[in-house]
């Protein structure tokens, strides 16, 4: 009864409701198909399914220093450090991630922000320059003038990029020392006889054994990233940064019911996200295949 009440209750009332338009009030008009029909030509929904698909494959690169920080972790051969390890790990879930959000906000200020001092302290904003000026001309680099890392359009996907360095994901790493604990040691006995080194130890036995818990958290990334909208709004704001390169479908679902009021509409880009979601981890089931 709690499940139909506080889960499916909610997911059956945003499907009715896309079908009116409502405005969040008591009155509603219903409209049919009207709205998914508004959906199909709407620029900015497909914009931002376009800026999304690009957060995606930015989100697999950052898959992998979970992965290598796992592997570190459970080489390591004192039981009492690992443990260690796995505690501080657990340490950065403690934070609300609301605060987590706010100092990465911080952490893009032109002014006082941490980027930007690093990049002039350490040269590489002259690098940066020199790129722009030399090779690229993209015309956002200039000497005596801060980075304006959230307020350019060209840096608004870069500074996502950036995000959460060095992207080692608590839940992840986590997952990963999961399934590498399962690994016998008998197998790494006998890599260490066929005089096996660690690259290859991490190709063949580690990376291998471990497919069902990458299989797993390419799952949580598909939902996270295409549902996901936090970031975005707290970072950019309500209508995704300086021409809305940062806007991502959630945030235009959000946009839609509580700047424009538009709830019914809302609910049909929801629905339409939960489509592309299952529709992503029909795939991900069907074609990553962990073989044993």
């Amino acid at each position: 009864m709690l499940v139909f009440t506080f889960v499916l209750w909610p997911a059956l009332n945003g499907i009715y409701n896309s079908l009116f338009d409502w405005g969040g009030g008591d009155i509603k008009q219903l409209i049919g198909g009207d709205n998914f029909r508004r959906a199909f030509k709407d620029k900015v929904l497909w914009g931002s399914f376009k800026t999304v698909s690009i957060l995606f494959i930015f989100n697999l690169f950052k898959m992998m220093p979970s992965i290598l920080l796992a592997v570190l972790i459970h080489r390591l051969r004192s039981d009492r450090w690992q443990y260690a390890y796995r505690a501080l790990l657990v340490v950065p879930m403690i934070i609300p991630g609301l605060v987590t959000l706010f100092i990465w906000k911080f952490f893009f200020d032109p002014n006082l922000g941490v980027l930007n001092l690093v990049l002039d302290s350490t040269g590489l904003k002259w690098a940066l320059i020199w790129c722009d000026q030399r090779i690229f001309h993209w015309g956002i680099f200039f000497p005596n003038i801060p980075v304006g890392w959230l307020s350019q359009p060209e840096l608004i996907l870069p500074s996502l990029f950036i995000w959460g360095f060095p992207w080692i994901g608590t839940v992840g790493v986590l997952i990963y020392l999961a399934g590498l604990q399962s690994i016998g040691r008998e197998i790494y006995e006998a890599a260490d006889l066929d005089g096996i080194g660690g690259v290859k130890k991490f190709i063949y036995i580690e990376l291998p054994l471990i497919l069902t818990q990458v299989r797993l958290n390419l799952l949580l990334l598909i939902v996270a990233t295409l549902q996901g909208y936090g970031l975005q709004l707290l970072l950019l704001g309500e209508n995704g940064g300086p021409g809305g390169k940062g806007m991502v479908p959630g945030l235009w679902m959000y946009n839609r019911a509580f700047i424009a009021g538009e709830f019914g509409y809302a609910c049909a880009i929801g629905m339409i996200l939960f489509v592309v979601i299952l529709a992503l981890t029909i795939i991900n089931n069907r074609y990553v295949r962990v073989t044993k």
